[in-house]
């Protein structure tokens, strides 16, 4: 006979995970709840956690004492032993060396910052700076700004390290954000998720759990937005995120948002692991969150549940009735069978992962999905991270803010407040936020408008700077020397598992010291949307390897600031990742075509030469082009012009319709003939088309 963790511990009166805790300190190894104990095991534990009497005191015997037997010990030799001393001294070297190392003072500067600034900062003379720079090859005058890398460089050479000084709103919502008085903290509902394959039932499960009928009103039964719903259950409540998959799961932790504690990987006994599926589990892992497996559809004939279970494992989801750590529960949504056993099951997690969060503080919470309605303005259904959020409550998420006018709970009632972990639908807000954006609550609303106005500046900034904050290749060695990058995260796509399997097996032996190497996502098939919104997720990059994005993806990617690059030789892979990581990547040299020229007429004119009488077919032909005279298809030269005339005036550019004289330097020129410009320019190497 057997017992399960939970229910020995219900039995003890007391909580799981404190169980947990009492089974390893006397070195009994149980991997969760879900565990099984035998009798023996069952019976050892309800003796030691009995109450234990005291026992009368008695005079202690002095101990006798024992003559320990003599053991010789054998001496290293004499090779050894140098070997071991020399060891030791290499050690106090390196220990001495790095006592000697000047400790580095911390400097708070904002970055860029001007010569003259930073001089005072550095409590020396604008000359001595613009000296040092001058020696590292810096060109600058006193008044220009300086980027991130050359300061870092300069400030380390005389004695400090750079720290960036928090703005004024990051020093705000870190207050904010805070949970305050511990005392204060309550347990809360676990947030699910519910994710998997299209059709393996997902909606359906809700469904039933939740005693309404959501798939019926959907189109064809698939969700097709985000809801959030409490669900009200004897032992407690569960709040669920019902998404239109994973990619919708991901847009939110694109945006910082984490809202999920436990997601349910939902799988169809019928069909087991589809490409969704893993795709789900790819997603649920880079957010690290707790992942139960509900095997759907349990009511259907001829199914085997181990072959899913060996799926499962074969994903790294091993059942905890094999020896692993997933909980996996068979349900049915169209009997109910199994629905209490996996209710029950997230309430346990949830007790492991002691979820607590402080009702008595302004509210800060996360959006799942916004609108605009045109009765009623601005809608955003929020979810309560922490605190209580009220009626009249100033309202800031992203780029807007506004004052709560009505608040709706999920059954369209409605409320005057809303504690953890309770979604609400608020009315009020000056414009629809991002899904995934961190809402807060602020008692000056002049300090909400004030970061909402410096908000929209920097988004300005950014649009108009088209910088990326993103990884890219070109970067990745900059990044690495100031300790940005960690982790190389990468999402990989294969035309066949073959390769893909060499390509990962290729990356993950490139992991350094400085930084790691992950494939946080590999799969056979073109690059879609949900690839792209992982590696944005995850500031990751994504490989292919014979094989395409599609249109979606390419668009997405470009909105998102995500590199894809493809590629057709597995070893121009890994040369090109070790390569930026070396800083050592080169870039692309592309040849724009700028215009074309036909040759009508050749001229012999002393001092300059052979000139080419050219009337412009398409394009413009600039002064400072690089030229290539095309005869016959074949490229017979090719460099920059030594003038462009009309007639005697000298032309910046001759343009499409006109005539010209173009001298090469070249002196075999041939009526008939073509001359291109083109322009050279480094480019990073982009997506292919």
């Amino acid at each position: 006979m057997s017992i399960r963790v939970h229910q020995l511990a219900k039995e003890l009166g007391i909580t799981s995970k404190e169980l947990i805790d009492k089974l390893h300190s006397l070195k009994i190894d149980v991997k969760g709840h879900m565990s099984a104990l035998n009798d023996d095991t069952a019976f050892l534990v309800k003796e030691e956690l009995k109450p234990k009497k005291e026992k009368p005191k008695t005079k202690e015997k002095a101990p006798k004492k024992i003559k320990e037997p003599v053991v010789k010990v054998k001496e290293p030799k004499a090779e050894e032993k140098k070997a071991e001393e020399k060891k030791i001294e290499e050690e106090k070297i390196v220990e001495i060396k790095e006592e000697l190392k000047p400790e580095l003072k911390a400097l708070k500067i904002n970055l860029p910052i001007a010569v003259k600034e930073l001089a005072i900062k550095l409590e020396i003379k604008p000359a001595d700076l613009l000296k040092k720079l001058l020696d590292k090859k810096v060109l600058v005058t006193i008044n220009q700004a300086l980027d991130e890398e050359v300061a870092r460089l300069i400030c380390e050479e005389f004695g400090y390290s750079i720290e960036k000084p928090p703005s004024f709103e990051e020093s705000f919502l870190a207050e904010l954000d805070k949970a305050g008085d511990p005392k204060k903290l309550k347990l809360r509902a676990p947030i699910v998720t519910f994710m998997g394959h299209v059709d393996h039932g997902k909606t359906s499960l809700l469904d039933i759990i939740r005693k309404t009928k959501v798939a019926d009103k959907e189109a064809g039964g698939i969700t097709q937005h985000i809801g959030a719903y409490e669900v009200m259950l004897p032992k407690g409540s569960v709040t669920f995120l019902d998404t239109p998959g994973h990619a919708a799961f991901t847009a939110m932790r694109a945006r910082g948002a984490n809202a999920t504690d436990i997601v349910v990987l939902v799988v169809a006994a019928d069909d087991g692991i589809m490409p969704q599926t893993i795709e789900a589990i790819d997603h649920a892992r880079a957010a690290g969150v707790t992942i139960v497996v509900a095997i759907n559809k349990i009511d259907k004939q001829n199914i085997n549940l181990d072959k899913v279970k060996k799926q499962l494992a074969d994903h790294d989801l091993i059942p905890v009735e094999w020896g692993g750590k997933t909980i996996t529960v068979g349900v049915s949504a169209k009997t109910g069978q199994g629905i209490d056993s996996l209710l029950e099951m997230l309430l346990l997690e949830a007790e492991l992962l002691e979820l607590k969060a402080n009702p008595d503080k302004p509210a800060i919470g996360i959006v799942i999905e916004a609108e605009l309605s045109k009765g009623k303005g601005p809608i955003a259904t929020v979810l309560v991270s922490n605190g209580t959020l009220r009626i009249g409550d100033i309202v800031m998420a992203g780029l807007n803010y506004g004052r709560i006018k009505a608040m709706l709970d999920d059954k369209g009632r409605r409320v005057l407040e809303a504690g953890p972990a309770k979604p609400v639908e608020i009315l009020g807000l000056s414009g629809v936020p991002q899904a995934g954006e961190k809402f807060y609550v602020i008692a000056d609303e002049k300090k909400a408008r004030d970061i909402v106005a410096t908000r929209q500046m920097e988004a300005e900034r950014k649009k108009l700077a088209g910088k990326t904050s993103k990884v890219t290749l070109e970067e990745l060695y900059n990044k690495i020397k100031v300790g940005e990058v960690k982790e190389l995260k990468i999402v990989i796509k294969a035309d066949v598992q073959g390769s893909l399997e060499a390509i990962k097996d290729s990356l993950e032996k490139l992991s350094t010291e400085e930084v790691k190497l992950s494939v946080i996502h590999g799969q056979v098939g073109d690059i879609n949307e949900s690839d792209v919104m992982l590696a944005s997720a995850s500031n990751a990059i994504i490989i292919g390897f014979h094989i395409n994005p599609t249109n979606e993806a390419k668009a997405l990617a470009k909105q998102e600031e995500v590199e894809i690059r493809i590629y057709s030789i597995i070893y121009e892979i890994v040369n090109e990742i070790q390569a930026a990581m070396e800083g050592m990547l080169e870039p692309v040299i592309e040849e724009v075509f700028l215009g074309r020229a036909e040759i009508r007429q050749v001229f012999n004119v002393s001092k300059i030469g052979v000139v080419a009488g050219c009337f412009i077919l398409k394009g413009r032909i600039p002064r400072d082009a690089i030229c290539k005279l095309i005869r016959e298809k074949e490229i017979v030269f090719k460099g920059k012009m030594s003038s462009l005339k009309h007639f005697k005036d000298d032309l910046k550019e001759a343009k499409e319709g006109f005539e010209c004289g173009i001298s090469l330097g070249f002196k075999d020129i041939q009526k008939g003939d073509l001359i291109e410009a083109v322009e050279i320019r480094k480019v990073a190497r982009r997506l292919n088309k």
